[in-house]
């Protein structure tokens, strides 16, 4: 798509995920490699998949390499299993993996701090065999509310993520409103108000949900968008996704937050999978 098709995107605030973008490079790399492409925020799933409370040591590298690249840390995921691979969070899922989740709460609320990080996202994890789904969802919400608590203690948001069913079979918040019913009873059992939707289009899209009625009616209650085009979940520009527009109807609607760009750079570098956006638009206003 040509930059010049994204002549709002000035009024954006857009920042990069180095956990699907940079992906070529050394976790430690990719933040100067952000802000080469002219990029000054980033956000990150939970980097230590096999660890939710890694060494002070890989903690201090990374927060060096993001101050060192001059990028603001805007969102981060708590720890949320084999994420690229099969899992899709470790909150709901009842032994060793709901532990490990609480486990890093303090862990990943205290490193999001440390970097004036304002959002964690708390991906609910996948449908177990031989669980009761009831017993999953009140697991959940015990571990969501520890987690809004911890994110309330360091001014920031808890983020609720809906996926989609083809590509996440097991995961329950297959919808908008299925996120949404999961920020309110956060919302209603913490008093705090600070749980948010996190509305990834490209998931939405994959649901066959009308993103236009689902920015109307829970733009409000959104905290943070994520955006890749559908089929293919690239580029702004290599699939059908009318993305300029939806983002237009999300400021429309009243969000001023963070758009994060969470595609698959495709068979090129990364470095030249930002084609579509001019290079005033990266930098952060």
């Amino acid at each position: 798509m040509p930059g010049s098709e994204w002549g709002t995107a000035t009024e954006q605030r857009f920042n990069i995920n180095l956990s699907i973008l940079f992906t070529e490079l050394p976790l430690l790399e990719r933040p100067a490699a952000a802000a080469a492409a002219g990029f000054t925020a980033v956000e990150l799933w939970w980097p230590w998949v096999d660890s939710p409370t890694p060494e002070r040591s890989e903690l201090d590298d990374l927060k060096k390499a993001i101050e060192d690249a001059g990028v603001q840390l805007t969102g981060l995921n708590f720890y949320a299993g084999q994420l690229p691979g099969p899992d899709r969070g470790a909150l709901s899922i009842p032994g060793a993996e709901s532990e490990r989740f609480r486990a890093n709460i303090d862990v990943a609320a205290d490193f999001a701090r440390s970097l004036g990080c304002r959002a964690l996202n708390a991906l609910y994890g996948n449908r177990v065999e031989g669980v009761e789904a009831a017993e999953q969802d009140a697991l959940a919400l015990e571990n969501l509310v520890l987690a809004a608590r911890a994110a309330d203690r360091i001014g920031a948001i808890l983020l609720i993520e809906t996926l989609n069913q083809p590509e996440s079979p097991l995961y329950p918040l297959v919808s908008a409103p299925a996120g949404v019913a999961v920020v309110d009873r956060v919302n209603e059992a913490t008093g705090l108000g600070n749980a948010r939707f996190l509305m990834d289009l490209y998931h939405l899209s994959m649901n066959g949900e009308d993103l236009p009625s689902v920015i109307e009616r829970y733009a409000a209650k959104t905290g943070h968008v994520q955006i890749a085009d559908n089929p293919g979940r690239g580029a702004p520009g290599t699939g059908t996704l009318p993305l300029e527009d939806l983002l237009g109807r999300l400021r429309k609607a009243g969000y001023e937050g963070w758009v994060g760009l969470e595609y698959k750079p495709g068979d090129r570098p990364s470095a030249a999978a930002f084609d579509w956006l001019p290079a005033e638009a990266r930098a952060a206003r």
